[in-house]
């Protein structure tokens, strides 16, 4: 039986006491967790000194590199084309990955997109990629290189092989109210992209009401982190840090968000949606050095949708069969008229989870079909009696625990109040 170099609670006392690990403790703690050496109880009074007392960038880095350590890295060198990826930090009706990675693939630039569940009311993009009839999430790293090489994108699950450290601690911190602790969810987030193998990566972090980080100097303060993680990797990245008061598009479930999707590829859909995807588009390119074609082109052209059934269909998707719809809506009209004042983006992601479009713990279904549609945005004329959101949902008695969550998420008056702009700022 071998002895341990440390002691976890000689550890967690170091960091409760506000002093900086050192890198033989951080490399210890990260992989004595992993191997069962550490017990949970342990791993959560490290987590709560860490959220109190911060970490160093030092820290950070080298936590992170533990985190990686933990598991296998992935290389896309044998491509024929350079790799970027794309991260969010998750939002309501944020499906900008499913038009994105088709487009910036059109464009000669190949996008290993590997993806995750939604938990609570952000919505997973496996999820909305398992709403598309026969299209499968789990593939092995051969099909995946095979799906990438041949059509340019793959949207699929990360393999358990990834950061398995940070697996653990993730669902360590859910349950411990230690969350929103910056330097884990920096170290979360970029171990698991940095073993992933990309070559450049575009950060979008989300800041509002519906977004992981309200407060945008926290986003800011959690972008520049990542951003400094992936340089300090030999990864190009940069971040933008992007609204969520309002959410994106006019749609927030699984199906839903597919079908919006496939309009944005077809040159249409919501001007938001449209202009993030292009920009975010714009900085993969730029940071892969590399480009065929411009992005607005590729959506006009059709290109983009080629690939994108291209993709599906790779992966054993009928990208021409149709999506689930809900067996029942539920419209919410105005009361009055005027300007629609206000749409609170954490209300509508709520309501969405509670018409079964999301899940409450990890491995729980979710219903393909659920999820709400808005018919206006704040600063739209709406008249009385006109639908302003619909709830989609197979199952009836969610309906009226999803209109408890709309409830003062919006509003009808004389004007609208100030909403975030699209495009906060750029990190690099």
């Amino acid at each position: 039986m071998s002895v341990e170099p440390f002691a976890a609670v000689d550890v967690i006392a170091a960091k409760r006491d506000r002093h900086a690990l050192t890198d033989a403790q951080i490399d210890w703690v990260v992989d004595a967790y992993t191997r069962g050496v550490v017990a949970d109880e342990q791993m959560s009074a490290l987590a709560m000194a860490i959220l109190l007392n911060g970490m160093t960038t030092g820290e950070i880095a080298r936590w992170t590199d533990a985190m990686i350590a933990s598991g296998e890295r992935m290389s896309w060198t044998r491509l024929s084309r350079p790799t970027a990826d794309k991260h969010s930090t998750g939002g309501v009706g944020d499906k900008i990955t499913l038009p994105l990675a088709p487009l910036v693939a059109a464009c000669g630039v190949a996008v290993p997109q590997l993806s995750g569940r939604g938990l609570g009311h952000t919505g997973g993009t496996l999820d909305k990629m398992e709403s598309i009839p026969g299209w499968r999430a789990s593939l092995t790293n051969d099909e995946m290189f095979a799906v990438l090489e041949s059509t340019g994108a793959v949207i699929c699950a990360a393999g358990s092989g990834l950061a398995p450290a940070d697996k653990k601690l993730y669902a360590l911190r859910d349950v411990t109210g230690t969350v929103p602790a910056i330097p884990l969810i920096a170290s979360s987030i970029m171990s698991k992209k940095i073993a992933e193998g990309t070559g450049s990566l575009v950060l979008d972090v989300k800041t509002g009401n519906g977004a992981f980080m309200t407060e945008p100097e926290r986003a800011r303060e959690l972008a520049r982190t990542m951003v400094d993680l992936g340089h300090a990797a030999g990864v190009r990245t940069v971040a933008l840090v992007t609204a969520m008061d309002v959410p994106l598009g006019r749609t927030a479930g699984n199906a839903l968000e597919v079908r919006e999707s496939v309009e944005v590829l077809a040159g249409g859909g919501p001007a938001d949606v449209v202009e993030l995807t292009l920009r975010l588009a714009e900085e993969m390119l730029t940071l892969a050095g590399t480009r065929t074609k411009d992005p607005a082109d590729a959506l006009r052209d059709g290109s983009a949708m080629d690939v994108w059934r291209r993709m599906v269909r790779a992966q054993g998707g009928d990208p021409e069969a149709p999506l689930p719809t809900a067996a029942h809506v539920h419209e919410v009209v105005a009361d009055a008229d005027g300007v629609l004042t206000h749409l609170d983006a954490i209300a509508v992601g709520l309501a969405a989870w509670r018409l079964g479009a999301g899940r409450a713990r990890q491995g729980e279904p979710v219903q393909a079909a659920a999820g709400v549609e808005w018919f206006a945005r704040p600063g739209d004329v709406v008249r009385r009696g006109q639908p302003v959101l619909a709830l989609h949902t197979d199952t009836p008695e969610r309906i009226p625990s999803a209109l408890q969550a709309l409830a003062g998420g919006w509003g009808v008056g004389a004007e609208a109040r100030p909403t975030l702009p699209l495009i906060l700022d750029r990190i690099d």
